[in-house]
């Protein structure tokens, strides 16, 4: 399938061939007749691409302040490596677009292959052929439905909830301050509900056009005795609310709204303005309300709603994002708006790159500009892209299952030139083709047969979100392929005993679990001078906040940060003693959302060896994330960040790197190493172990008591 891709190193945009995304549960593949071009806020997004590294550098300094906190705990290649990820991925454009359904996932039953939908969301809603969106953002439309209208569902929702925020009745007043795409759609639904609408912009055509179809009056924001115009057409009162859905770094739209909205009145944000209004003389002494309106509404950014397609009861929340689509939908369909005069524009989805030039250079004006696919054609049966030259197979040849930042920047880079790089799979076709162009894989696909059912693959390594760990690994043992499978091994004791039972399916399949730490240079200086044998160890990590809507603090998707992150350390400790956990006990600071990721973790060993891990979230970003102590027999060793490790004792060392080195690059070079001489990096009953520690944690921090492994 063809998609649009902009790469942010300089702002290269390209419809080019891409595998399909891959259609996972709760989610549906379609084909797109029509997308929308939100011209404001992709417009910036590719001026901003097109600028130099420096001008990228000032429209977003918090995230050159994030590579520098990279720089500071990692070193430069890290961080090298991830800001050229970043820069050079294809990036998807475009979140609103409108189409039929091609295929459905296993568990969706609300729509079925056929179905008209209109649909929403970055990253999902894509100027592409074909997306795949979950079900909470999409709406099932008439089979008579006009799409090239549909189209405009997202920015129709983002309006519709801007005017929810004012809560507005019939017969007041609101006035829009920016007449643009969003402030149309906002002007048009307000006139349809009752309201008496006043519209307010810069641009003189703007006004013109707005005063034709959906406002009652309009100004242009320099005309003079504007406010006391307003003030007469609210029968001296003044606007009941005021909705800025402008884009600009000036303080004018705040605080003209301000002048403009009556006493007690709201004022919405829903373009991007500063907020830092003049106190007096408007806000304070007519005591306005501040709202800003989030997207779509209700359900964004929730991953329970987006990507689990968990509901929120209507009779709660009346108007979640997919009811607000809905009931923008039904105005169109109804006739209650009319978007048609805002289709200024109207390209042939081959020509959109035309279409951002345009906007860019502000060649001609535009309001609404529409891309056209050719809807007729034939979806590709097969799913797999070829991007290099067929490779001849040789000892390992390899796949890749999920390609993220951790696998672009420290997998793919250290996989020793013996490797065979066959194929790549991501949730993205755009990534995976980027990945396969620039690692050299011979193909990238949509399609996990591609992988499992090719006899060239024996090694597959999955780096993929937490919860389809075990899917994978179970796939790869049950096609006698080795596996790479970054932490953790799985999520449940029922997905552990499957794999265990595989396991002894496929004996000859060499599976190893990404715990780096321990091929660290530093680690392996301290376990030669620390000796095995019983000991002490603390692990202390200064894990950071995250919060907990991320999917990493989702237990079904992440498996919280106990299953998910403190794996690592168990099984360095594990490593560190020479031999396994036989018991944990466990206690976490108390917190109202039960994330338990500031918890300290009591562990006896086998050999007897204990080892405590604090793993807290609640420290300062500027302090060192990891902190080691080790003692044994009149030794100890104090390993600092995997950058500087001290040895006291009868071995007295001290040994700092320029670098962090957490293990990556030799544990991909071991692997690999072990996979040519037939042998086993760690062993399987090993990984076993540390998984039920992990588990254990859980089981504690619930019982309040020590639990056996």
């Amino acid at each position: 399938m063809k998609q649009l891709t902009q790469k942010l190193s300089d702002g290269e945009m390209l419809v080019q061939e891409v595998p399909e995304p891959v259609l996972n549960k709760g989610m549906i593949l379609i084909k797109n007749h029509y997308s929308l071009i939100s011209s404001g806020t992709e417009g910036s997004t590719v001026q901003t691409a097109r600028k130099s590294l420096i001008g990228k550098a000032k429209e977003r300094p918090q995230q050159v302040k994030q590579v520098l906190e990279v720089l500071a705990q990692q070193g430069p290649i890290q961080t090298y490596r991830a800001v050229t990820k970043k820069l050079e991925a294809y990036s998807p454009l475009g979140y609103s677009s409108a189409g039929e359904v091609i295929a459905v996932a296993n568990d969706v039953t609300e729509f079925k292959i056929g179905d008209k939908v209109a649909c929403a969301g970055v990253g999902y809603a894509n100027h592409a052929e074909i997306i795949a969106v979950p079900i909470n953002l999409c709406v099932k439309l008439s089979d008579d439905t006009n799409l090239k209208k549909a189209s405009f569902n997202t920015l129709g929702s983002i309006a519709m909830q801007g005017i929810r925020q004012a809560d507005l009745r019939l017969g007041e007043s609101c006035a829009v301050i920016g007449l643009g795409l969003l402030g149309q759609l906002s002007c048009l639904i307000l006139r349809a509900s009752g309201v008496r609408v006043i519209g307010i912009d810069i641009d003189s055509s703007a006004i013109r056009l707005a005063g034709e179809h959906c406002t009652d009056l309009a100004f242009v924001r320099s005309e003079l005795g504007i406010e006391e115009k307003i003030t007469q057409f609210t029968n001296g009162i003044g606007a009941d609310a005021v909705i800025i859905a402008a884009a600009s770094s000036s303080d004018d739209p705040i605080n003209f709204a301000g002048a403009i909205a009556r006493k007690k009145g709201k004022v919405i944000i829903l373009g991007a303005v500063p907020t830092g209004f003049d106190r007096d003389p408007y806000w304070y002494r007519k005591e306005l309300e501040l709202k800003m309106s989030c997207s779509y509404g209700p359900g964004r950014y929730d991953l329970n709603y987006e990507e689990k397609g968990i509901d929120y009861p209507a009779p709660y929340v009346r108007w979640t994002e997919k009811r607000n689509m809905e009931a923008f939908q039904q105005l169109i369909y109804d006739r209650k708006i009319d978007v048609s005069y805002l289709i200024t524009h109207e390209f042939e989805f081959e020509d959109a790159v035309k279409a951002y030039n345009m906007i860019v250079d502000k060649a001609e004006p535009y309001i609404g500009i529409i891309l056209k696919y050719d809807y007729n054609k034939r979806p590709d049966e097969t799913k797999r892209l070829y991007v290099n030259d067929a490779k001849p197979s040789g000892k390992i040849n390899i796949a890749f299952i999920g390609a993220g930042s951790y696998a672009q920047g420290n997998l793919l880079p250290n996989l020793p030139a013996v490797t065979v790089k066959k194929g790549v799979m991501t949730n993205s076709g755009t990534t995976s083709k980027r990945v396969a162009e620039r690692y050299g894989f011979e193909f990238c696909t949509s399609d996990e047969k591609d992988i499992f059912s090719n006899n060239e693959i024996n090694t597959v390594f999955i780096t993929t979100r937490h919860d389809s760990h075990a899917k994978y690994v179970l796939k790869s043992l049950m096609a006698n392929k080795n596996v790479f499978v970054e932490k953790p091994l799985c999520l449940k004791n029922d997905e552990l005993t499957e794999i265990i039972d595989a396991k002894l399916l496929s004996h000859d399949s060499n599976i190893l679990v990404g715990f780096n730490r321990r091929y660290s240079s530093l680690s392996v200086i301290l376990k030669q001078n620390l000796g095995n044998g019983p000991m002490t160890m603390l692990y202390r990590i200064n894990a950071g906040n995250i919060p907990i809507s991320s999917w990493i603090q989702d237990l079904q998707i992440g498996g919280g940060r106990i299953i998910g992150e403190a794996c690592h350390f168990i099984d360095y400790l594990t490593w560190l003693n020479g031999s396994i956990p036989i018991s944990v006990y466990a206690s976490a600071l108390p917190d109202t959302e039960n994330k338990n990721d500031s918890v300290s973790i009591n562990i006896t060993f086998n050999n007897g060896s204990t080892g405590m891990i604090g793993y807290y979230s609640n420290g300062p970003k500027s302090m060192p994330k990891e902190y080691i102590e080790v003692f044994n027999s009149g030794m100890s060793g104090v390993l600092d960040n995997f950058k500087e490790l001290k040895i006291f004792g009868k071995n007295k060392l001290k040994k700092k790197l320029f670098n962090q080195d957490k293990g990556q690059k030799q544990m991909v070079e071991k692997y690999i190493s072990s996979l040519n001489a037939g042998k086993v990096l760690i062993p399987f009953d090993d990984l076993i172990a540390v998984t039920k520690a992990s588990f254990a944690v859980i089981e504690s921090l619930k019982t309040g008591l020590p639990v056996k492994v």
